[in-house]
């Protein structure tokens, strides 16, 4: 069956140590209408929303993961007239946070000194409901797909996400419709962040996805699909 069109460009945006893995559970329904971003050559979340800005002349439909969300909303401040609806997973908006830059440094450190495959085992067990972590299955496509990026392309992701802007001063400007969604479990990006999230957006429903980490577009694809495609298509 072929996915139904939308006339808008719909654009997909992964996250830290992230790239299409994340979407694949989607891109078959969201059809010829989808492209998937590239984050790994900026450093700089407004240098990203830009980048993902210039993939399509018009109108857009953006769904962002993670960091990816976060560029999402970037691109919403940017052109608000361009972007018709927005889906946030698993995601916040405050600014650099009391004693968050030395975690990141140290992460920096580990996968310039000891590689990817020593990040990956540090960072990515954190970022899945503990319960799938004997899932072989998704955790060899997620150790996968953080294998794939270089010690370099992280580094510059987290000098982006350690200057990021603090997105609650422009929330209450974001007229378009707004999907949160959420993993019950997820640790990192918690639910009582997205209820804050919704209660500073004028147009914004929220999603929690059970028995979910971090990743819930790969831990849960059903239930996130069930929410995100109407969004994204209707």
């Amino acid at each position: 069956m072929t996915a139904p069109t939308t006339g808008d460009t719909i654009v997909l945006i992964p996250g830290l140590l992230s790239d299409r893995t994340v979407w694949v559970p989607f891109v078959d329904a969201i059809g010829a209408d989808g492209v998937v971003a590239d984050l790994t050559t900026q450093d700089d979340l407004t240098d990203m929303a830009h980048d993902c800005l210039a993939l399509s002349a018009g109108r857009m439909r953006v769904a962002g993961h993670s960091m990816g969300a976060r560029v999402a909303l970037e691109m919403a401040r940017l052109a608000p007239d361009r972007i018709a609806r927005l889906a946030l997973l698993d995601t916040g908006v405050h600014p650099l946070a009391a004693g968050e830059l030395p975690v990141r440094e140290a992460l920096v450190a580990l996968a310039r000194d000891h590689g990817m495959q020593a990040l990956c085992d540090r960072w990515l067990p954190e970022m899945v409901h503990p319960g799938r972590h004997g899932d072989f299955g998704l955790m060899d496509a997620l150790t996968a797909m953080v294998l794939r990026q270089t010690p370099e392309s992280h580094a510059r992701q987290i000098a982006a996400l350690v200057n990021r802007p603090d997105a609650r001063s422009y929330l209450g400007q974001i007229a378009c419709p707004v999907l949160l969604m959420v993993g019950r479990q997820d640790a990192f990006s918690p639910v009582a962040q997205h209820e804050a999230m919704q209660a500073l957006l004028p147009d914004a429903r929220l999603v929690v996805i059970e028995e979910a980490g971090h990743f819930a577009p790969l831990e849960r694809p059903e239930a996130v699909a069930d929410a995100l495609i109407p969004f994204l298509l209707g």
